[in-house]
């Protein structure tokens, strides 16, 4: 998977690349907090989104608190970046600490009814442009040295976070922590009999995937430049879902081939017009029959290896 992404620009558009890493990084995100902890979110997309609007504010404005007398010029985009994902992860700890004590629909629900709430107080907000969002976001120079404005430069920047993002998951999945959010997933009484505070576990792995999901978005927001209201609305959180389960629930590498297969067909098919929205339907439904196990899901049975 590194090697594809590290070689595939001199064939495929590189910014269609950056893309699909954002997103298959929101896409692991997401699978850490459903495949590992058993915990279905509708609200991703206000982590991804949020974190967009945050570090593109702060990117192109800066940080001007007059009651404090403060007043900061643009963010680096390291320091822009990083802010997204903070305040994402803040945002998981309030959305986590009213949501995580539900279970199934209800968590489900919550979930989805705060990123309603998300959603319209972006459209409000004076700050984040209404329908129009935050355009025209400066890139900047990565540590003063490196020039994000062109792909040469901001190719290998996603690709890093990309990367680290993705280690990080997998050693979050393959630690102690790990295996007992997995032991919550498949019987949470018994993992309270052993000892286990589950709901602590629970929020911990609702805030690490809140943070990653922001660091995402934080991402997107300054590879396109752009914060819209599109990557807060519920059907972001809908798209999350199915790259999770095209890909594969609960596996490693699932959520990525998820997100690559998703956005292929967004982007090569769109000349079908109205018609791409069937053809999507049509190729869902084959992988739903063919491969229930979601791609990566169903590879790994046939080698009979976790992947």
């Amino acid at each position: 998977m590194i090697a594809f992404f590290a070689i595939a620009p001199m064939w495929i558009y590189p910014v269609f690349l950056m893309k699909v890493m954002c997103f298959a990084l929101f896409a692991c995100a997401f699978n850490l907090l459903i495949g590992y902890g058993g915990l279905l979110s509708f609200g991703h997309a206000m982590f991804l989104g949020g974190a967009g609007y945050v570090s593109a504010y702060l990117a192109k404005e800066g940080l001007a608190i007059p009651a404090l007398g403060l007043a900061l010029p643009p963010f680096t985009p390291e320091l822009a970046i990083l802010s997204g994902a903070v305040a994402a992860g803040v945002l998981g700890l309030v959305v986590g600490l009213l949501a995580i004590r539900r279970q199934g629909i209800y968590f489900a629900m919550i979930t989805l009814a705060l990123a309603q709430m998300v959603y319209f107080f972006c459209v409000q907000a004076p700050f984040t442009g209404g329908e129009d969002g935050i355009q025209a976001v400066p890139r900047g120079k990565l540590f003063g040295l490196v020039d994000l404005s062109t792909p040469a430069g901001m190719y290998p920047t996603v690709f890093a976070i990309f990367v680290g993002g993705f280690l990080l998951i997998y050693r979050i999945v393959h630690s102690p922590f790990g295996q007992v959010l997995k032991a919550i997933r498949e019987n949470e009484s018994r993992a309270i009999s052993l000892g286990y505070d589950a709901d602590r576990y629970k929020l911990l792995a609702f805030v690490l995937s809140a943070a990653l999901a922001g660091l995402a978005g934080a991402t997107n927001a300054l590879v396109f430049q752009l914060a819209a209201l599109n990557a807060v609305h519920w059907t972001m959180s809908g798209e999350v879902v199915l790259m999770t389960l095209v890909g594969g629930l609960g596996t490693v590498f699932g959520p990525v081939v998820g997100a690559l297969a998703v956005l292929a067909m967004e982007n090569y098919l769109a000349q079908l017009g109205q018609w791409v929205s069937i053809a999507q339907g049509l190729i869902f439904i084959v992988c739903v029959l063919a491969f229930r196990r979601g791609i990566v899901g169903e590879l790994a049975r046939w080698l009979n290896k976790p992947l």
